[in-house]
């Protein structure tokens, strides 16, 4: 009976969204919501891709935006954008991506290294592999890696003080 259990396929659950032409997937367990696009209010001295910050049932939130983080020509926001608002170390922080198509389990063994060079574009380094599924690749990004050590620093500075100016 142990033996069985050690052969059963481990898997992973994720979160599958389009950015551009591309299918991408992030681990379920760092996914807190996803929400419709809102007015993202603007954040001076942060990096260009950080769109902003929006209140989300009173905490502030940074919103990143995923074209610009992957220097890939932003597309034009539908009813279908959205953001994913997810966990990375120690911060919460919204990504807006083209739409968000749904969750689905792969097979470990699905999932090879990401390949040196991937034609989306975006620097390998942000990924963490690519998922086969049947007729699909889905690029898996490694969030961890989405923000540098400095970026994040610099990010939680700026919320700190976009706290402190609402406090007073």
């Amino acid at each position: 009976m142990r033996e069985e259990k050690a052969v059963q396929k481990q898997e992973e659950q994720l979160v599958v969204f389009q950015l551009g032409s591309e299918t991408y997937g992030v681990d379920i367990a760092i996914v807190r919501e996803i929400i419709r696009m809102q007015s993202i209010t603007p954040v001076p001295r942060t990096p260009d891709f950080v769109e902003g910050v929006i209140n989300l049932r009173g905490r502030v939130i940074p919103v990143i935006d995923l074209h610009k983080r992957f220097e890939l020509p932003c597309g034009d926001e539908t009813n279908d954008t959205r953001i994913i608002v997810v966990e990375v170390g120690e911060i919460t922080v919204g990504m807006i991506v083209d739409s968000v198509s749904e969750v689905l389990r792969i097979a470990s063994e699905s999932i090879d290294p990401p390949p040196p060079v991937i034609s989306s574009g975006v620097n390998t380094a942000y990924l963490r592999g690519v998922g086969k599924l049947e007729d699909r690749l889905i690029i898996l990004l490694d969030l961890q890696k989405i923000l540098h050590e400095e970026e994040h620093k610099e990010l939680e500075e700026s919320l700190k003080q976009v706290v402190a100016t609402e406090e007073e």
